[in-house]
């Protein structure tokens, strides 16, 4: 039986992130094609499949009882549709050294015994929860599928030890309990193992963030006024999915008087001359996500709102410069302005406005970097981590506002910013 077949045999070469840092990294094609080598799926599934064996074996836990979607996918490499993604009724587990069990909705399961080779076919079962209360505990299906996962884990070896569960409904812990089991954090376990990405996911981060620079210079084409503020999310999301985006999670389209303080939205305000306007595109390829801000003038732009562009450059500049690897995150917090010095009564009240956060199968990642949390819980930045670092400056005119994001891989001397659409310069979209 060849290894695809076999995801419990896992060798320490699946753990190696087969890194390349020689020369710029490289945005290969979409297809698979014979005359270059891409994505290597098989690599990245057992590598991911690694990664949480390692952090749950370096853990107090000896199982992960998995319903965050984005760790039943890093884990099993099962995905269904967007609407699934906050119903809490697919769920995954990973106990000892057994081969991932995943739980599915209906027939996605007998899909998943049929095309999804790497997945052990006995161990695709399926089964459905609480789907947020609707199904009621008192219909027995909690009950019993605590029971089964109980069984699964002492069949396993592992009835004596802490099973980690990332999250669940209220309910389906208390049968978990009721079912005998030790239930702990298992968030903290998935994130510790999804913090290292290898090179499919660096790639796969890399053609999502290519796909919104091309959205990006179809926005500087389309801004002017006349065109609404939801307009340009229409034809964000059809240009996305035109692309192979797989979810466009949201869209923030925010100009004019919106834009300080941020609402962090879009609504259908029409562009006017002279707005800033600024854009946060948030879209999966292959589950990979992207969080990538540009800011535009439409028209023209006052000294005041060239100012607050080149203070958010200069943050976030200061920021780039710092990453490398063993630099802990609250030197990266400490370069940006503390929330009183632009506008805001404390670090709470300003979060997620100077920010830095991981992304992968999920938008936040580890690490979090930001004044409110980093200056006191330091974590110290890795080789092949990848983030988002975000800057924003409010006008002086009061209601103006710049917004600027890069993407960036923690190569092994530095990084290398992988959001390319221009911004060392506030771009005036139809200049008059």
């Amino acid at each position: 039986m060849s290894c695809a077949l076999t995801p419990n045999v896992l060798t320490p070469a699946d753990l190696e992130p087969n890194w390349r840092w020689e020369g710029r990294l490289p945005a290969f094609g979409f297809l698979s094609v014979d005359f270059e080598r891409r994505i290597d799926h098989d690599r990245l599934r057992r590598y991911r499949l690694s990664r949480a064996r390692q952090a749950l074996k370096q853990s107090d836990a000896g199982s992960l009882l998995l319903f965050d979607v984005n760790n039943i996918r890093y884990v099993s490499a099962t995905k269904i549709g967007e609407w699934e993604r906050d119903k809490m009724c697919r769920f995954c587990l990973l106990t000892g050294d057994d081969a991932p069990h995943v739980w599915d909705f209906g027939s996605a399961a007998v899909h998943h015994r049929k095309y999804s080779d790497w997945l052990v076919p006995d161990h695709c079962h399926a089964g459905v929860v609480g789907m947020r209360g609707t199904i009621p505990p008192s219909f027995g299906l909690m009950k019993k599928y605590a029971e089964d996962i109980a069984g699964l884990i002492r069949d396993a070896g592992m009835a004596d030890m802490p099973v980690g569960v990332d999250y669940a409904e209220t309910a389906m812990f208390e049968a978990l309990k009721q079912a005998g089991l030790n239930i702990v954090d298992g968030q903290q376990i998935m994130l510790s193992a999804r913090e290292i990405k290898n090179w499919d996911e660096i790639q796969l981060l890399t053609q999502a963030a290519s796909m919104v620079d091309g959205v990006y210079h179809m926005i500087y084409e389309e801004l002017k006024p006349g065109i609404r503020e939801n307009d340009i999310v229409a034809l964000s999301n059809k240009m996305l999915y035109e692309m192979g985006s797989d979810d466009v999670e949201a869209i923030n389209a925010i100009s004019g008087e919106r834009c300080n303080p941020h609402p962090h939205n879009f609504t259908d305000r029409l562009f006017r001359p002279g707005d800033q306007a600024f854009f946060d595109i948030l879209q999966s390829y292959q589950g990979y996500r992207t969080c990538y801000y540009r800011t535009f003038n439409i028209g023209r732009a006052t000294s005041a709102q060239h100012d607050a562009y080149v203070k958010a450059r200069e943050w976030i500049d200061a920021s780039i410069d710092l990453i490398r690897p063993g630099v802990t995150t609250d030197t990266v917090a400490q370069a940006w302005p503390k929330a009183e010095e632009f506008g805001f009564p404390d670090e709470l009240s300003a979060f997620g406005l100077q920010f830095g956060h991981g992304l992968g199968l999920a938008l936040h990642e580890r690490p979090i970097i930001s004044r409110a949390v980093s200056l006191e819980n330091p974590m110290e930045i890795q080789t092949g981590m990848v983030f988002a670092l975000e800057t924003y400056c409010p006008a002086a005119d009061g209601f103006s506002a710049a917004r600027i994001e890069e993407e960036v891989v923690v190569t092994d001397t530095g990084c290398e910013v992988i959001s390319l659409f221009p911004a060392e310069e506030l771009p005036i979209a139809n200049r008059y």
